[in-house]
């Protein structure tokens, strides 16, 4: 099967964009609602990956994303979205409302506050420039704070993801207390307590 997360360039063109971006010096990025089948290939490649352990679904098949981004897709107060770079995917971003989420147990849920997941996958040929991670990020950033006018993106990375850590200070989340998320045994999901690096990021901090 074809390896679209690479050789396409003009990935899902037909796909209606929620927020298209010309980003200075990366080109124009176009985000789009997951489609649970349609991307299946480029998200099994992507959160099964070595570079992708703290996603948590590195022993995942493909039935299994496929499940896992069905059930994403049934909710109300989940989404997931690509990024598409030129043609070309190049990030998972995943928003929730952090009072549906386990995250709201950890600390006080602000009104339009907005938790926000981010995976951003290998960079392709002439990506490898510098800014291509934060760039990427202000897109995701410009949508949820300017076009679903939300007031604060709330970020939970692993305290051992210190690269992901390291960029989100950089671009300008204000980091809050270590926390443990607590174990969540549903019969449609699972999820084992996890450590996590709570940080927050503003409309004001972002100059919006």
């Amino acid at each position: 099967m074809e390896d679209r997360t690479m050789t396409s360039e003009s990935y899902a063109v037909s796909r209606e964009a929620v927020h298209e971006q010309v980003v200075d010096r990366l080109g124009t990025v176009r985000v789009l609602r997951v489609d649970p089948d349609a991307d299946l290939d480029v998200l099994h490649a992507w959160v099964t990956a070595e570079r992708a352990r703290f996603w948590g679904m590195g022993g995942f098949g493909r039935e299994q994303v496929l499940e896992t981004y069905r059930h994403l897709d049934s909710l109300d107060t989940h989404h997931a979205y690509l990024a598409v770079l030129d043609g070309r995917p190049a990030a998972l971003f995943q928003t929730y409302e952090p009072e549906a989420d386990r995250v709201g147990e950890c600390y006080e849920v602000e009104p339009g506050d907005i938790g926000v997941h981010l995976l951003i996958a290998p960079a392709g040929a002439g990506d490898e420039r510098p800014g291509y991670s934060s760039a990427l990020l202000t897109a995701f950033t410009v949508y949820v704070l300017r076009v679903l006018d939300r007031r604060r993106v709330v970020v939970e990375p692993d305290p051992r993801n210190e690269k992901a850590i390291a960029r989100l200070t950089r671009q300008g989340f204000v980091l809050g207390p270590p926390v443990v998320l607590p174990e969540i045994d549903l019969p449609e999901v699972h999820l084992p307590a996890k450590k996590a690096q709570l940080a927050f990021l503003t409309r004001e901090a972002a100059g919006f």
